[in-house]
């Protein structure tokens, strides 16, 4: 079969997403895989050698927020500012990560601790906490915090790359196979599993506001285009979404929907 110009790039720029969105699944699971292999308490650092990384500030916040705009793909003026919110928050996360710990500036007296005191696993403040508390001793709740938010992490990317290869496979009709045929918004989901899980792995006091404010965002803009491809595809959309949950796989409801478009 031959094909005409034009539609070899369309093939070879889908071939080209596809590598992608298989690069950012396997970079996810290899992030996940280090994690596990590493013992419990095996890295730390002190306070003056963790902060003021200024580079890794600039790094880390440019390689989340290309990320978030190429595969989330905005283009409307309220995915925009979705996508607007989201760079803030992430840029808000890293310079606390890696520059200047403001939470742990702030939480520090309330403790009766010096700032000095949190290095880099003090600073994972949920595994602090569990340490305070005598749940966990700080070692291993590090590693638990560490496991549990890379977890998450990879499989947020993994949900926007995938589902930003299907979309573009799908030119414009209505994708209901692969993940869309567990789920009506993956890329939304994925990127509110990002947010948690680096609130589970660094909260600072501007993310926790910021997290419920975006998860809010995302949820009413898949209300949105709920409400949009239903205008458009009509019937076709309306039993989709009968049959597909917007967010969390459900079987039951996959059941009860093929059932009431039957």
């Amino acid at each position: 079969m031959r094909f005409d110009l034009p539609e070899r790039r369309r093939v070879a720029w889908l071939a080209v997403r596809w590598v992608l969105a298989a690069a950012v699944v396997a970079l996810g699971l290899t992030l996940l895989a280090l994690t596990i292999s590493e013992a419990p308490g095996g890295t730390n650092m002190p306070f003056d050698h963790w902060y003021g990384n200024w580079r890794a500030v600039l790094v880390v916040s440019a390689v989340f927020t290309l990320f978030v705009i190429g595969f989330a793909r905005p283009r409307r003026r309220v995915e925009w500012r979705n996508a607007g919110i989201y760079t803030a928050f992430l840029v808000s996360l890293f310079t606390e990560m890696f520059g200047i710990p403001l939470t742990v500036y702030l939480l520090a007296p309330l403790l009766g601790l010096p700032p000095a005191a949190f290095g880099m696993n003090e600073s994972h403040l949920w595994a602090f906490l569990l340490a305070r508390l005598g749940v966990l001793p700080l070692r291993l709740g590090v590693y638990v915090v560490m496991l549990l938010s890379v977890g998450l992490i990879g499989l947020g990317v993994s949900l926007v790359a995938v589902g930003w290869a299907m979309v573009y496979r799908g030119r414009g009709d209505l994708v209901t196979s692969g993940i869309y045929r567990y789920l009506r918004h993956p890329q939304y989901l994925g990127l509110i599993l990002i947010v948690l899980a680096f609130n589970i792995q660094w909260p600072t006091l501007p993310t926790l506001v910021m997290a419920p404010l975006l998860i809010l965002a995302y949820l009413r803009l898949a209300r949105r285009e709920d409400g949009e491809l239903g205008v458009r595809f009509g019937e076709t959309f309306r039993a989709y979404a009968a049959r597909t949950p917007p967010f969390l796989p459900s079987r039951r409801r996959a059941a009860v929907g093929e059932a009431a478009v039957r």
